[in-house]
């Protein structure tokens, strides 16, 4: 495995100049109540919450959560749409996995799995797991010493 300062792009098979380094602006995920989930988003994961349209958008920086939900008629959409409680996202914790869990148990959210070791964009790190309103998974991974 290559570790991560050690990363290169892919040059095409064809053997044409390497791809330009793409990032991830927006994911989508699906929730069935807006205040509920609003406040979730907001409160426990600390977003930025945005109305768009109908609906609303979860800002973390400079990534977005694109929410699909009542009274929004998203399209295009995927092949299989996700449902409310289908998704599965990962967020950095800026400190050690054990303060995570804490913040986590300060708003009576349930910690599912952990602290576990797993290995994400940044590495190896510890990550706990939790459920956002509709029951999709989340996780925090931290890269702090435990």
């Amino acid at each position: 495995m290559t570790a991560p300062d050690e990363r290169t792009h892919a040059s095409p098979a064809d053997g044409s100049a390497a791809q330009p380094a793409v990032t991830l602006d927006h994911c989508v995920i699906h929730v069935s109540d807006w205040s509920r989930s609003n406040a979730f988003y907001r409160d426990v994961l600390g977003a930025e919450v945005v109305a768009r349209g109908a609906g609303w958008v979860y800002r973390f920086g400079a990534q977005q959560l694109n929410v699909h939900g009542p009274g929004v008629d998203a399209q295009p959409v995927a092949t299989i749409p996700v449902p409310p409680g289908g998704s599965d996202l990962c967020f950095a914790w800026p400190g050690p996995i054990r303060e995570a869990r804490a913040h986590l148990e300060r708003y009576g959210v349930g910690v599912e799995l952990g602290p576990v070791e797993r290995f994400g964009a940044d590495g190896p790190g510890w990550s706990v797991y939790f459920r956002d309103p509709d029951g999709s998974l989340l996780e925090f991974i931290s890269y702090a010493a435990p």
